[in-house]
């Protein structure tokens, strides 16, 4: 379970978070939704210890990411949309090189490649080198190396960015099959369908502020609005940054 209370990150004078409060249940899939400069992305990498907070509390299955930053990574898979991919390795050099930067064994390398092939339907670029890889493989790719170490809080930054029909498919199927598992996800995005479908609960940001939280059904019934994009709308109070 990820607890964040009243976070706060300036940059210089511009505020990137003040005062974001939410919780996010294991088994679930949260969705951070806000318009553009909201400050999600910010948020995603204050959880997994990249930046640290001015202010406030964050608390991942009890520990502060601020204080303990290899403890919770070691339970985080974070896929951001900067893939960073070594195009001279193949798919399954990249998932070794990472198995082995998380002090997995190789015994437990090798069962944990044949599982997470096997869930995105990555037969055909397993030892393939991912250079000129389409965007579905690489995001493939990116996803498998976030998976590998089963981490109990997967962050995602929108995911399907870039993605075709097929590819944002199959990774809907393995966030519900990882729902199932009991991982806690939460997703950053704009795309108000994937939300509606997929995610149970919603956190809406704007200018770096939490202004409401619950399911997507809930947010209807809140303001009054059956679209959840209209809804949605109304809670930020801008069109700016919104994806059909």
């Amino acid at each position: 379970m990820i607890l964040v209370d009243s976070v706060g990150k300036h940059f210089g004078a511009v505020k990137a978070l003040d005062g974001v409060s939410f919780h996010a249940r294991d088994g679930q899939i949260t969705a951070l939704l806000g318009p553009n400069g909201a400050g999600k992305t910010t948020l995603l990498r204050l959880l997994v210890g990249l930046l640290q907070r001015d202010c406030g509390s964050i608390a991942i299955d009890g520990l502060d990411p601020a204080r303990e930053p290899i403890r919770v990574r070691k339970s985080i898979g974070f896929l951001t949309d900067q893939f960073g991919l070594y195009e001279r390795l193949t798919t399954r050099e990249h998932l070794v090189y990472f198995g082995e930067l998380n002090d997995m064994e190789p015994q437990e390398i090798g069962q944990r490649i044949r599982d997470v092939v096997a869930l995105l339907a990555m037969d055909d670029i397993i030892d393939r080198r991912t250079r000129g890889f389409s965007q579905g493989q690489r995001v493939k790719v990116a996803l498998a190396r976030t998976l590998l170490h089963r981490p109990r809080h997967l962050l995602l930054d929108e995911p399907t960015r870039g993605l075709d029909v097929m590819s944002t498919r199959a990774l809907r199927k393995t966030l519900t099959i990882l729902r199932a598992e009991g991982c806690c996800i939460v997703m950053a995005t704009h795309v108000m369908q994937e939300v509606s479908h997929l995610c149970d609960d919603v956190i809406v940001i704007a200018k770096g502020k939490t202004v409401a939280q619950g399911s997507p059904a809930e947010l209807c019934e809140r303001t009054g609005i059956a679209s959840l994009e209209d809804a949605f709308v109304s809670l930020v109070g801008t069109d700016e940054g919104i994806s059909a």
